[in-house]
This record gives C-alpha cells, sequence and structure tokens, in this order.
C-alpha cells in the first residue's frame, strides 16, 4: 500500500497535458479499467472507477513467503471477506439510489407479480452467496499457492533435499544437489510465474464480478430512464 500511495502521489505531483513517467504509467492502468467498463457496464459505469480500481489492486495482492507473519493479505479470509462484503453492500447501495427502495426490491420479484414468492427466495440466496464465493474463490486461489511454495521450500530445506545433499555422502551430493537446483529452477521459472499470473487472473475475475454486480443493480434504472427520454422524443417530435 506504501508503494501504490507513493506511485499515487508521484503521479499526480505534476499533471500534464502529455503524460510522462509515473502519470503516464498510472493512465495507461487506468484506461485499461475504463475499457473495461465501458464494455461491461457502459458509459454510466465511469462514475465508479475510483470505486472499482481500488478493487484490482487489494484482490491481487500476493505472498511472498511461507511463513506467517509475511503471509499476503490476501491468504486472511478476514481480508478476502473485508473485500466481498464491501462489494455486496456498495453494488446494493448503488441501486437503492439509482433506482429507490420500491424499484429496486421489484426486481428481486421476477418478470411478473405471481412468480414474487418463488423469485424472491431464489434472488435473495443468490446475493447472499455473492460475497461468499468472493471470499472462498480468493482466499483458495491465494492459500493454494502459499501451502505449495510452503511444500516446496520444506522439500528444499536442511531436513530436505539441501540436508541430504549436504550430509549424505556422494550420493546424497549429487542426488540431492542435483534434486534442489531442479526445484529452485522449477520454482523460480515457473511456480513464482505461475502464483503472478493467478494473481491477476483472481483480480481481473473479482474486478469484472464487482461491475457485473453494478451493472445489474443499475441496468433497470437506465433503462428506464432510456425509456422515458425515447417516449419524451417521440412526443416532442409529433
Amino acid at each position: 500500500m506504501i508503494i501504490l500511495a507513493g506511485v499515487a502521489f508521484m503521479a499526480t505531483r505534476r499533471l500534464e497535458l502529455v503524460p510522462r513517467g509515473a502519470q503516464n504509467a498510472m493512465e495507461v492502468v487506468l484506461e485499461q479499467i475504463q475499457g473495461m467498463i465501458d464494455d461491461v457496464m457502459g458509459p454510466q459505469g465511469r462514475p465508479y472507477l475510483p470505486f472499482i480500481a481500488p478493487s484490482a489492486c487489494s484482490s491481487s495482492r500476493q505472498p511472498h513467503e511461507p511463513r506467517a507473519r509475511l503471509a499476503g493479505p490476501t491468504t486472511n479470509l478476514n481480508t478476502t471477506a473485508a473485500c466481498a462484503l464491501v462489494v455486496f453492500f456498495a453494488y446494493h447501495a448503488i441501486g437503492l439510489r439509482r433506482q429507490g427502495v420500491v424499484t429496486y426490491i421489484k426486481h428481486f420479484m421476477g418478470p411478473v407479480w405471481w412468480l414474487a414468492p418463488l423469485m424472491m427466495p431464489i434472488e435473495i440466496i443468490s446475493h447472499l452467496a455473492r460475497p461468499l464465493s468472493l471470499t472462498l474463490r480468493l482466499f483458495g486461489n491465494m492459500v493454494g499457492g502459499h501451502i505449495l511454495l510452503a511444500v516446496i521450500f520444506f522439500l528444499m530445506g536442511l531436513n530436505g533435499l539441501i540436508g541430504w545433499a549436504l550430509h549424505g555422502g556422494l550420493a546424497g551430493a549429487l542426488v540431492g544437489g542435483l534434486s534442489g537446483v531442479i526445484a529452485i529452477v522449477f520454482t523460480v521459472g515457473f511456480l513464482y510465474p505461475l502464483k503472478m499470473l493467478v494473481s491477476f487472473l483472481q483480480a481481473f475475475i473479482f474486478v469484472m464480478l464487482t461491475m457485473l454486480y453494478i451493472a445489474g443493480a443499475i441496468e433497470h434504472a437506465e433503462e428506464g430512464h432510456d425509456g422515458h427520454a425515447a417516449a419524451h422524443h417521440d412526443s416532442g417530435h409529433h
């Protein structure tokens, strides 16, 4: 977070019409996120960029060591649950503010009124499952990679391949040393890049679902607004 705050400070300290350096890098990132918002939510989703963009940063933080005190924030259920609950309450608040209480509740009742007793429980369960799925998906993927790294490090430790290479005689030095080198190359060349890829992928999924939830909360309001504007235009034309 200190690094992100520092980059944000550097990028906005001297804003220029033709960006350079940190400002240019920050604008590239924001333009990519804004493009995603336009594709998923349309132009009406742009006001929510300050809410959506930090979600990508908060959900992509990685663990660095297989030791509890240095574990990444997203390997803790408290962090992933907090992120998911913020999204849950935020998109409902946005929907209520854009549509009003009565109109927003109506879209939980289905397309026709007589389906309301069936649709309402289904919709409530579906919405309550969203923070649970966001929490466990992010937590599970981050912890899975964390555990895999921990297993590799234990295999390579003084009680594993490295210890065997140091105290196992000539055969131990050959087999343990060669295996240790292979494990190191595998970890650095494959596991760490894979964890970085998973990190960015989870951030993308988290942000995409956040945009879809907000889009679902405001789409009825936008449809109503567009329909009203079209009717007003037609009446004026006639």
